[in-house]
C-alpha cells in the first residue's frame, strides 16, 4: 500500500511540473491538484505530509534552472523547500478540515487556504506572490476578467475551488450529506465568472488612437564597456527610433537598464535622448541604471517631444540580483495628449499594490521599461498585463530578454514580439487609449484576500485536535460514522 502511495505521489509530482513552471498549461491547472487532495483524504496525516512534500518537490524542481539564474544554490534550495512546505501546510490543513467535519462546506477550505497564503505572500515577500497559479490563466481572457473584481486572489479561488469539489466527489461520493451543495456552489461561481468575463470582453474600447513604438536590444552596456561597443548599441537604438518615428510612432518605450552608467555619462545620455525626442517630435521613455559613489538607482526617464526631460521615475521593487539598489517611493503620472500615463519599471508591475496605486490615480496607460531573465518572458509579461485588467488601463512594455508588448484594459495582447540581441527587436502598435475603466478591484483592493486570511485562521482553529486524523483509504470504504470515529490506539 505504501509503495502505491509513493508511486501515486511521484506521478502527481510529474503532473505538477506542467502546472507550477514558467509557462504552465492553463487548463491543467484546474485539475492537477485534485489527485493530490484525494491521496491526502485517503492517507493519514503523517503520510499526507511526506507524500505532499514528495509530489511538490518533484513539481517545483521544474524551476530549478531558472532560480539558479537569479540566486545562489543555497538560496535556490531554501526557496524550493519553503515552496514545498507551503503545499504541505495547505494540503495538510485542508485534509484536517475535510476529514474531521465531512461536510459539504469543507469544499471551501482548499481555496481559502491558497488565497490566504497568496495574499500574505503578496504583502510580505520581497518578490510578492511571484508565480501565483492565478497568472496561469492570463491567456484565458474570460477567466482573467475576474481579477477586475477581486484581483488575482479571485482567480486563484476559482482555480482551487474546482479541484477541491472534484476531490470530494472522488474520495467521498455520496458519503457526505448534501454534498450536492458543494457541486452547485462551484458550478454557480464558475458560470458567474465566465459570464462576467464574456460580458466585460464585449465592452467597446473607444478612445484616443496612439501609435506606440518599442525597441529593445538584449545586449546591455556595463560600466566597463568600451566606447566602440557603446557606440554600436546606440547606433542600433537610434536606427530603431528613426524607423519607428518614420512609421508614425508618437510614444516610444525602450527597455530597463539600457546601461549601467555614472552620473557624468547619464548627462551625456540625457542629451542624446533629448535630441532624438526633439528631432522626431515624440515621447521617449528609457531605463538606465546609475551608479554614483557606490549608490545604485534604477531610473526611467521620460522625454517630451520638445526634448525636455519631463520626468524621472525611480524603481520601487528590485529583482534578486539588484537588491542593493536604492528603491524609489514616488508614483509618477504625466499627461500625454488628453490622457494620463503612469511610469513603472519591470518588477514594479508584478506588485498588485503598485498597479492599484496607479489605478487610483486614474491613469489610462502605463509605460514600462523592463529587463527579464529570458526563461520567464511569458510569465513576466502576463503578470504585467494583469495589472491592467485589475485596474482598467493599457500597458506598454518593452523588455530586454523578454517581450515587447501592448495589452488593452481587458488583457488582450494587441501585439507582442520577443526581444533579441544586436541589432535588437522593434514593434509598432496602434492602440485606442480610453479613459481608465473603473474596476471593483481598484476600489476595494485585496479586501477579499484578507477576508480569506481571517477565514483561514478560523479554519485552522477549528481544525485543531486529533479527531479524524488517522482516517485512511480503508476507512473511506465504510460509512461516514466510521470515518468520524477513527481507530483508537
Amino acid at each position: 500500500m505504501i509503495a502505491r502511495r509513493i508511486y501515486a505521489a511521484v506521478l502527481i509530482g510529474i503532473l505538477l511540473r506542467f502546472v507550477v513552471n514558467l509557462t504552465p498549461v492553463a487548463w491543467l491547472v484546474w485539475f492537477a491538484p485534485m489527485p493530490l487532495l484525494v491521496l491526502a483524504y485517503r492517507s493519514t496525516a503523517r503520510q499526507t505530509d511526506w507524500l505532499t512534500a514528495l509530489a511538490a518537490m518533484i513539481g517545483l524542481s521544474a524551476n530549478f534552472h531558472y532560480y539558479r539564474l537569479v540566486m545562489p544554490l543555497r538560496a535556490v534550495l531554501l526557496v524550493l523547500c519553503l515552496q514545498a512546505l507551503l503545499w504541505v501546510l495547505i494540503v495538510g490543513a485542508t485534509r484536517r478540515i475535510v476529514v474531521r467535519y465531512q461536510a459539504w462546506w469543507t469544499v471551501f477550505a482548499y481555496p481559502v487556504f491558497w488565497v490566504a497564503a497568496d495574499t500574505l505572500e503578496a504583502h510580505l515577500l520581497p518578490d510578492t506572490n511571484w508565480g501565483s497559479l492565478a497568472y496561469s490563466q492570463a491567456d484565458l481572457l474570460p477567466v482573467l476578467q475576474f481579477s477586475s473584481l477581486f484581483g488575482v486572489g479571485g482567480v486563484l479561488f476559482l482555480l482551487a475551488l474546482l479541484p477541491s469539489a472534484l476531490a470530494l466527489a472522488a474520495a467521498y461520493g455520496s458519503k457526505i450529506p448534501k454534498l450536492w451543495r458543494a457541486y452547485a456552489v462551484t458550478a454557480v461561481l464558475l458560470l458567474f465568472a465566465l459570464e462576467y468575463g464574456e460580458l466585460r470582453l464585449h465592452q467597446p474600447v473607444s478612445g484616443t488612437p496612439v501609435v506606440f513604438g518599442m525597441a529593445s536590444i538584449d545586449d546591455g552596456i556595463g560600466l566597463e564597456a568600451t566606447p566602440a561597443y557603446i557606440a554600436t548599441i546606440w547606433r542600433s537604438y537610434d536606427q530603431h527610433i528613426a524607423d519607428l518615428a518614420a512609421q508614425g510612432a508618437e510614444v516610444i518605450v525602450l527597455p530597463e537598464k539600457i546601461g549601467s552608467i555614472t552620473p557624468a555619462t547619464a548627462s551625456e545620455w540625457q542629451q542624446h535622448l533629448s535630441t532624438l525626442a526633439a528631432q522626431h517630435h515624440l515621447w521617449i521613455a528609457a531605463g538606465v541604471g546609475i551608479v554614483d559613489a557606490g549608490k545604485k538607482t534604477n531610473i526611467e526617464w521620460l522625454f517630451a517631444p520638445d526634448g525636455r526631460l519631463d520626468d524621472t521615475y525611480q524603481k520601487h521593487h528590485m529583482a534578486p540580483p539588484e537588491r542593493d539598489n536604492i528603491p524609489g517611493t514616488g508614483f509618477d503620472v504625466r499627461s500625454i495628449g488628453d490622457r494620463q500615463y503612469g511610469l513603472a519599471i519591470c518588477k514594479d508591475m508584478h506588485f498588485a499594490s503598485l498597479g492599484r496605486a496607479y489605478g487610483e490615480r486614474r491613469v489610462s496607460a502605463m509605460l514600462v521599461p523592463a529587463w527579464d531573465f529570458d526563461l520567464d518572458r511569458w510569465l513576466a509579461s502576463r503578470m504585467t498585463l494583469t495589472r491592467g485588467v485589475e485596474n482598467g488601463y493599457t500597458v506598454v512594455c518593452s523588455s530586454r530578454e523578454g517581450m515587447l508588448s501592448v495589452s488593452d484594459p481587458f488583457g488582450r495582447v494587441l501585439a507582442e514580439r520577443e526581444s533579441r540581441p544586436l541589432p535588437g527587436s522593434a514593434l509598432l502598435v496602434r492602440a485606442e487609449i480610453a479613459p481608465p475603466l473603473p474596476t471593483l478591484y481598484t476600489r476595494v483592493g485585496d479586501l477579499p484576500g484578507w477576508l480569506c486570511v481571517a477565514a483561514a485562521a478560523f479554519l485552522l482553529g477549528i481544525g485543531r485536535g486529533r479527531r479524524g486524523e488517522e482516517a485512511t483509504a480503508e476507512g473511506l470504504r465504510h460509512s461516514p460514522q466510521c470515518l468520524a470515529e477513527p481507530r483508537r490506539r
